[in-house]
């Protein structure tokens, strides 16, 4: 495959998915896909050899490089390093100016000289700004009253002024408004403006979020086990303090005024004005006892929380990329690396006659007794971009697989996938008498994980009826449409070899995953 074809598939592709999500997209970024196919498109009618290079060019400037920044910037919020996150706003706002990141470092700016403790100034900041109009003034206002913790104000002001339709598309007034609810008391009213959240805007599929208003339904009703392993999970990003912050919050929901009266004293220690005005004004509100003023409903929605987290930490893969402890998947991307290396040193890793020498699988061969070719051919990589790609999928999909099954099951899956789409490529070729062929590369094995993953998602949804399972499983289908696509346009590629991996990695994971259903949570800790 040539890099400018490959750039082709890469632009086209991340477009569909862009389009597919359309719904759940700020507008600025159904733009930005536009504008990208309408450079492929140009492309493609004046300079075809370079239409890959051209669109991927605008592709990386209004794609890549503001979702790298904007990622950046909300993890940098979210541990409230405003400071940090002020400098990469004022770069993202140049390549995406649109949906409200113009006069975002602005607001960052007042948060940071909130967190230094100079109100007055940050007060006139936010002043500057605050309207209820435009998305920049509403998500003034929300600052300016988390800052000060005028938690009666905020609800208040978004009863009166905010439509429920803006609440829940501006994620961030969202969140705002349920945890003023959380801290005036008003726990059913959070707990069903959480199950509004999660129904309107939690399709956003942005996990950090999500799980933040979940936080603040767990921590306010007293779920000290559940905020904790939320704080192991998605929210791990988040600095110390509000780890403490937070459980002991749920420690106070749950009577144990002494031990969080200790964690909020120590807390007082670091000197954050914003924190502790926050820690003022949760030991002034009076209690109250969860055990008694939750309705049914909201005590079911509470049990659906923790058992969406529960599911979430065994289907999303969070847990397994974040842990960064999948040795036999970075094992196996070693071996490739040093066996890439080893054919380029002896001549050049698209050189047939060294592919051969090294392993690579030629039907004929296997059929008169070399069968470990079906091994070798596996970790053989014909060009950079070969290697590259299979790479990232097995960096990706081998995680989570490795997670789900454990690493001894992960390496059986591997091994079966790769070296059976391997043999099934041979004797497909010598049953139909096809052309001499030489196959290389680890996609049998690394489809063969994508399959595997497919069927632990299948098997989350269809036996625990985990609703990221589901999702999980939408996007996998997706990926593997894609890359048979990819295929059909790629004549160098073996399709046999990928549907095959596939297929294989999709049986081996319905035979080597066990599910056991999860244990009925209970109410309350």
């Amino acid at each position: 495959m040539s890099f400018n074809l490959f750039l082709i598939q890469l632009v086209l592709f991340t477009s569909v998915f862009m389009l597919v999500q359309a719904a759940r997209l700020p507008r600025g970024w159904l733009v930005v896909t536009g504008v990208i196919l309408v450079s492929l498109g140009v492309g493609f009618v004046t300079a075809p050899a370079w239409a890959g290079y051209i669109s991927g060019g605008v592709w990386v400037i209004l794609y890549l490089l503001p979702l790298v920044g904007i990622a950046r910037l909300n993890r940098l919020v979210s541990q409230e390093r405003y400071r940090p996150a002020r400098k990469i706003a004022n770069l993202v706002k140049w390549l995406h100016p649109a949906d409200g990141y113009v006069e975002y470092p602005h607001l960052l700016k007042g948060l940071e000289l909130g967190q230094q403790g100079r109100m007055d100034e940050a007060t006139q900041l936010f002043n500057r700004y605050q309207t209820n109009s435009t998305t920049t003034g509403r998500m003034a206002t929300v600052m300016f009253y988390r800052m000060n913790a005028q938690w009666e104000e905020l609800a208040r002001w978004v009863e009166d002024c905010v439509p429920e339709k803006i609440l829940f598309q501006e994620m961030g007034l969202a969140i705002a408004y349920l945890r003023s609810l959380g801290e005036l008391g008003n726990l059913n009213g959070l707990l069903q403006g959480i199950e509004r959240f999660e129904q309107k805007a939690g399709r956003s599929n942005n996990p950090l979020l999500l799980n933040t208003v979940r936080l603040y339904g767990l921590a306010f009703c007293g779920q000290v086990e559940a905020v904790k392993r939320l704080f192991d999970g998605v929210l791990s990003i988040h600095p110390k303090p509000i780890h403490q912050f937070w459980i002991a919050t749920a420690e106070l929901q749950t009577g144990r005024e002494g031990i969080a009266q200790e964690m909020f004293a120590a807390l007082r220690q670091t000197g954050d004005r914003s924190l502790q005005q926050a820690i003022d004004w949760r030991l002034a509100a009076p209690r109250v006892d969860p055990l008694t003023v939750l309705t049914e409903h909201s005590r079911q929605v509470l049990i659906d929380l923790k058992t969406a987290i529960t599911q979430e930490s065994r289907y999303s893969g969070w847990m397994a990329l974040a842990a960064k402890k999948s040795y036999a998947t970075y094992g196996l991307i070693g071996i490739n690396l040093a066996v890439f290396g080893l054919s380029t040193l002896l001549g050049g890793n698209e050189d047939l006659y060294i592919l051969y020498r090294l392993g690579a699988l030629v039907p004929e061969a296997v059929a008169q007794g070399e069968w470990w070719r079906s091994l070798t051919a596996i970790f053989l990589h014909a060009g950079a971009l070969h290697l590259a790609a299979n790479m990232l999928g097995l960096y990706v999909f081998g995680a989570l697989v490795e997670s789900a099954l454990g690493y001894r099951k992960f390496l059986v899956c591997y091994f079966f996938c790769g070296v059976g789409s391997m043999l099934v490529v041979a004797a497909i070729a010598l049953l139909t008498q096809a052309p001499p062929q030489i196959t290389v590369g680890a996609s049998g094995a690394v489809l063969g994980i994508v399959g595997a993953e497919a069927a632990i998602q299948l098997k989350g949804w269809r036996l625990e009826r985990a609703k990221i399972a589901r999702d999980r499983l939408k996007l996998i289908s997706l990926v593997v449409v894609l890359q048979l696509i990819s295929d059909l346009l790629t004549p160098q590629v073996s399709l046999i070899g990928h549907l095959s991996g596939v297929i294989l990695g999709f049986l081996s994971g319905l035979v080597l995953f066990k599910t056991h259903p999860l244990p009925k949570p209970s109410r309350f800790d």
